[in-house]
C-alpha cells in the first residue's frame, strides 16, 4: 500500500460498528424487548403483523399506521422505543456480548499523529458508552446518532453527523473509516476521502459506491497516514514525509 497523505488541517474519522467494534450492529433482539418495555410500560398488548413493523429498525410508513392504528404518536413511541433499545445495547455490551477489534491499539498510534473522530449510526448514549467502557482516549470527537425520528433521518448517507465532526474539530478535510457503501457515500458528501474497511463479515461484499481507498486492517491504515503537525507534512509511521497517492 502506498502512503496516503493528509494536508494540514485535515481529520481521520471512524465508523463503529464492524470497525472498531466487532459485528454488523445491533442485535434486532435488543429492538424486539425495548419494543416489550415501552408496551409493557403503557399497558398496550399487540400481536401478529401489527408488532412486527414496531419492533423492526426503521421509522418508515409501516411503522407510522401501526402506531396510527393502536392510536399513539409515532413520533413519540419511536423515540420511547429507541431510549430502551439503547439502555438495553448498553447492558449487553457491558454483559460482555461484544468486544473491540484485535486492531483498535492501532488508534493510539495514529491519534497521535492527526486528531482521530468517531462518527456512528448507532445510537449516541451507545457510542459514548463504547468509547467510555474501552477507554478509547484516542478521539478528539464522538458522535452517534440522536434518538428519535430526526436522528433516524440524519443516518448515514446524510453527511449530517460527519460535517459536525468537521466543524467541531476545525477540519478541512480528511478520511472516513467504513465497512458499507452508506459510508463511502456519507464521505463523499462530507467531502471526504472514503476508506473502505475490509473484514470478515463484508469480504465479499461490493460496496456499490467507489471508495478512494481500501485498507484490511486498522494497523495497515495506521502505518501509511499520519501528521507531522511542526511541519504540516504527512508522515508515514517510520517519520518519512509522504507525497499524496492512492493506497493500493
Amino acid at each position: 500500500m502506498r502512503p496516503l497523505t493528509l494536508d494540514e488541517g485535515d481529520v481521520v474519522l471512524f465508523d463503529m460498528d464492524g470497525v472498531i467494534l466487532d459485528g454488523w450492529g445491533t442485535d434486532d433482539a435488543v429492538h424486539a424487548r425495548a419494543l416489550d418495555d415501552v408496551l409493557e410500560e403503557r399497558g398496550i398488548r399487540v400481536t401478529g403483523d401489527l408488532r412486527r413493523p414496531l419492533e423492526t429498525y426503521e421509522y418508515d410508513d409501516e411503522f407510522r399506521a401501526a402506531c396510527e392504528e393502536l392510536g399513539v404518536d409515532s413520533a413519540e413511541f419511536f423515540r420511547a422505543r429507541e431510549e430502551r433499545s439503547a439502555k438495553r445495547a448498553i447492558a449487553r455490551l457491558a454483559a460482555g456480548t461484544r468486544r473491540l477489534c484485535p486492531d483498535v491499539d492501532a488508534l493510539d498510534n495514529l491519534a497521535d499523529r492527526v486528531p482521530v473522530g468517531l462518527v456512528s449510526n448507532n445510537y449516541h448514549p451507545t457510542v459514548e458508552f463504547v468509547v467510555d467502557h474501552f477507554r478509547l482516549d484516542a478521539f478528539s470527537f464522538v458522535r452517534g446518532r440522536d434518538l428519535g425520528p430526526e436522528g433516524f433521518a440524519r443516518r448515514k448517507p446524510d453527511p449530517h453527523y460527519l460535517n459536525e465532526a468537521l466543524d467541531a474539530l476545525d477540519a478541512s478535510g480528511g478520511l472516513y473509516v467504513g465497512d458499507r457503501a452508506t459510508d463511502m457515500i456519507a464521505a463523499e458528501r462530507a467531502g471526504l476521502d472514503g476508506v473502505f474497511l475490509r473484514r470478515d463479515h463484508n469480504a465479499a461484499i461490493d460496496p456499490d459506491a467507489d471508495p478512494t481507498f481500501e485498507v484490511e486492517s486498522l494497523r495497515a491504515l495506521a502505518e501509511v497516514v499520519g501528521s507531522d503537525a511542526s511541519t504540516g507534512e504527512t508522515t508515514r509511521s517510520d517519520g518519512v514525509p509522504t507525497d499524496r497517492s492512492r493506497a493500493e
